[in-house]
């Protein structure tokens, strides 16, 4: 059958995969390196949490393919993907409970890291929320995750290729111009995601971000300074 474009992924989900990309490897490096990096560790996890709200709202508000109602799957749809069955665009059944599951586990990481410390010099912005005790829990945990999150990339890149050069199911292309080459003449182009969606999750971003930066929080009382 002849072949034919559609817009499969929008803009801003491209943006949101692949800045998601460079800000998760650049926060594993500052992690590990620790020090005066773990400044740039902090702002970079500020960010990350900005890119999962965005990428929660998106998958409300967003275009067709982006939205979870369209890719989350159901038991009956996962078992008829396992079964070779499935036809569809975006996100297979199996391929979408990885991106919700690294969504998740990302989203956890980057909670608990505002309220982890170092024990040194790094404290999270939300840190003085909770107890000591609860900051050096998190904080293990924080710790621990890293590994987690690795691992679930390292399948996420795995499935891909695999399904790009073994399949011959081109998962990479679409997502650098958004476009997808598809047989099916009844096939659909993503709609939606227009600009006062766009303006809506960034507003969310914003306002998360800030909440998160210790926004809320009264301002640290100034240390008197001695006269002599």
């Amino acid at each position: 059958m002849q072949q034919h474009s559609i817009r499969l992924w929008d803009l801003p989900t491209r943006l949101f995969h692949w800045l998601l990309t460079v800000l998760v490897a650049g926060a594993f490096l500052t992690g590990l390196t620790g020090g005066n990096a773990m400044v740039w560790h902090g702002r970079l996890g500020l960010l990350i949490l900005g890119l999962l709200t965005f990428r929660l709202v998106w998958g409300v508000v967003g275009s067709t393919y982006a939205r979870f109602i369209q890719f989350v799957p159901g038991p009956r749809t996962l078992l008829t993907y396992l079964r070779g069955g499935w036809q569809g665009l975006g996100h297979n059944p199996l391929g979408a409970l990885s991106v919700l599951v690294l969504l998740g586990v990302l989203l956890l990481q980057t909670l608990s890291g505002l309220f982890a410390n170092d024990d040194i010099a790094f404290n999270g912005p939300l840190q003085d929320l909770v107890t000591k005790r609860t900051s050096d829990w998190l904080t293990g945990l924080h710790r621990q995750a890293i590994w987690l999150i690795g691992t679930l990339i390292t399948l996420h890149v795995a499935a891909v290729l695999f399904h790009t050069y073994v399949h011959k199911d081109d998962l990479i292309t679409p997502m650098l111009n958004g476009m997808k080459q598809v047989t099916a003449p009844g096939a659909r182009g993503a709609t939606g995601g227009g600009w006062v969606a766009l303006v809506t999750a960034l507003a969310v971003v914003l306002l998360v971000m800030w909440i998160a930066g210790g926004g809320l929080l009264p301002s640290p009382v100034p240390v008197p300074v001695p006269t002599w």
